[in-house]
């Protein structure tokens, strides 16, 4: 928890209530369904709920903003970006029903009201979001053809409607085709850990 409030030190006690059971739940869940490596629980603050904390570093999203998280697996990175910002609403999509089932579980456990779930492949789904998000859930080049029909057209953000996708490793083949409007972030320039030395965050306006 300690890492999370180094680079989120404004949180409300909520909100640190909130991050803090994270840890118990996933543990308990994790053991029954297995949505993040079992060596990997322990890692669980530095490797999941920063990690995907590092999208609010790309944009602070504003009031009534709408999100939806591709191929959210146990909920990373909609529930701890829903933490964080508790007047954006995040709709969590998974085609596995037993990833939604542990999304709904820990969302309900810690009382957030700002998601939804839909057990669904991105292909079903019609309704139209603000922003997508995703973490190494698919190549960009397949996300943007099967997200491009749920991004709104009308703007209320810092930056225009889109992908904003948490990525590893070598991107430069992945990101060629949208190298005129893509922004690359790396971590490391926000995070000091060597775990996102390799990390970067993708923004594509759509």
């Amino acid at each position: 928890m300690d890492i999370i409030l180094k680079y989120f030190p404004n949180l409300t006690d909520n909100q640190k209530e909130q991050f803090a059971a994270l840890f118990d739940l996933y543990a308990d869940w994790n053991s029954k369904i297995n949505v993040i490596s079992r060596k990997d629980i322990d890692n669980l603050y530095e490797r999941h709920v920063l990690h995907s904390l590092a999208i609010a570093r790309v944009l602070k999203f504003k009031s009534g903003t709408t999100i939806m998280d591709v191929g959210c697996g146990g909920g990373f990175p909609a529930i701890p970006l829903a933490i964080l910002f508790p007047e954006v609403h995040f709709h969590m999509l998974d085609s596995i029903g037993k990833k939604i089932k542990v999304c709904t579980e820990v969302s309900t456990s810690i009382g957030l009201t700002n998601v939804s779930f839909k057990h669904a492949r991105v292909e079903e789904e019609t309704e139209k979001f603000d922003f997508i998000v995703s973490r190494a859930v698919m190549p960009l080049s397949d996300l943007v053809k099967l997200t491009t029909k749920n991004v709104k057209k009308a703007q209320q953000n810092a930056l225009p409607n889109g992908l904003i996708c948490l990525k590893g490793g070598e991107l430069e083949h992945e990101i060629q085709p949208y190298k005129k409007n893509a922004t690359l972030y790396d971590l490391s320039d926000w995070f000091d850990e060597e775990f996102f030395k390799t990390k970067k965050a993708v923004y594509l306006p759509l």
